[in-house]
């Protein structure tokens, strides 16, 4: 006898990227494992950045999964979800007009039935968005994390429960005149894909702090480039060998200084910073980038820095490399975050460590508080890649599915 279908979870996805595409494939070939479960995810709109793609009856069916197949495969090669018209019954809106659609959905699902907005895309546009899809009563799950990380972000305030390990607040407060308030109740967000892919580092973070254990350091290796690149250098490697293979890997981003600048590693340490209660923004964090000014975008061209600029750094990151070994150390890209603050770059750590054992592009993280004083709780694991991140949006979307249960 089937399962009987005990929660309906409408979705609205925001961004069809690779992690975009990945949660769509993911939710389709998920669907037995769901039914098994009482759970039905109804994929009731997905936007890119131009247009939004929306079922014509949002409160009693979604986008079919032979539609949402074809839309990963029109995306993957480029096209627009307009190439799609004629495959189903559902509405097709352009921008300005598509945002007020969510909007409408938003409206129309949040005090009713729910609605979950998933923002996989890469952009502080939707951080209005998703103020207003909060204020109908609409839950929230993030891939993204430039909505956490903005320069306006004060303070992420967080109130836990003794007797639960749910945090019972979680107030961001920005620009005044934009929003004052992203989230009001933790219950109903979900950003665990914003650090560590679907490793669980916001969740064991949370979880340490609702116990009334407070954590008094986070050291972690958040980026499987930088975490691949710093292993491969141990075997004598040159720093410009290792980065194009790295990019010939497709560990790096097209331009390999997006991720040698250390500002993706920034963002993640900031989120856990904010977990923690600091009220610190993006500038205050002392970030190391591997390569100097004068090789910056701004001066050279990718295909240059590839192949005149990057040969320059070999002999100093070889010194550093040498001289950290000559302790018994090595060299790893991390975060460390204290009480007295966040700094992310490169730091010697002994070799048989957590982090010094680390090899390849997997992400290690680290958490230090008064029950793990002398032996922090490790954390390691894939770390990025669109399929890891994907899988982690999923288990996000299904960890809010008692707040959609039916009612007898």
């Amino acid at each position: 006898m089937p399962t009987p279908v005990k929660s309906v979870l409408p979705v609205v996805l925001l961004g069809c990227g690779g992690v975009g595409r990945y949660l769509l494939r993911h939710i389709v070939s998920c669907r037995p494992l769901h039914a098994n479960q009482g759970v039905s995810i109804r994929v009731v709109g997905v936007a890119d950045s131009s247009s939004l793609l929306v079922a014509e009856d949002v409160h009693s069916s979604g986008l079919d999964d032979a539609l949402l197949t074809n839309l990963c495969a029109a995306k993957s090669a480029g096209s627009p979800l307009s190439s799609l018209l004629g495959q189903g019954k559902y509405q097709l809106f352009q921008n300005p007009e598509a945002r007020s659609k969510v909007i409408d959905a938003a409206t129309t699902l949040g005090r009713t039935t729910g609605l979950v907005l998933v923002d996989c895309s890469a952009t502080y546009d939707t951080v209005s968005l998703m103020k207003d899809a909060v204020d109908h009563g609409c839950c929230i799950v993030l891939a993204n994390k430039k909505p956490l990380t903005g320069a306006y972000v004060m303070l992420l305030i967080s109130s836990f429960s003794k007797s639960t390990y749910l945090i019972n607040k979680c107030i961001f407060l920005l620009l005044q005149e934009d929003f004052q308030k992203l989230v009001s109740n933790f219950r109903r967000i979900r950003f665990e894909s914003t650090v560590g892919a679907g490793l669980p580092v916001i969740a064991s973070v949370t979880r340490i702090i609702a116990s009334g254990d407070p954590v008094s350091r986070i050291v972690g290796s958040l980026s499987g480039t930088l975490g691949y690149v710093m292993s491969e250098l141990e075997d004598g490697k040159r720093f410009s060998e290792v980065v194009k293979t790295a990019k010939s890997l497709g560990y790096t981003e097209p331009d390999p200084r997006d991720d040698l600048g250390g500002m993706d590693v920034a963002r993640k340490a900031l989120i856990l910073a904010r977990l923690l209660g600091q009220q610190i923004s993006i500038d205050n964090i002392n970030v190391e980038s591997l390569y100097p000014s004068e090789l910056g975008p701004d001066k050279l061209s990718s295909k240059d820095f590839l192949e005149s600029g990057l040969g320059h750094l070999d002999k100093g990151m070889e010194e550093r490399v040498k001289a950290a070994s000559s302790r018994g150390n090595v060299l790893r890209y991390v975060c460390e975050i204290e009480s007295t603050g966040c700094q992310v770059g490169l730091k010697e750590l002994p070799k048989d460590s957590a982090l010094g054992r680390l090899r390849g592009s997997d992400n290690v993280v680290e958490i230090y508080s008064r029950c793990y004083e002398s032996s922090p709780l490790v954390i390691q694991g894939a770390g990025a890649g669109n399929d890891t991140t994907a899988a982690g949006v999923l288990a996000d979307i299904m960890d809010l599915q008692d707040l959609f249960q039916k009612t007898a």
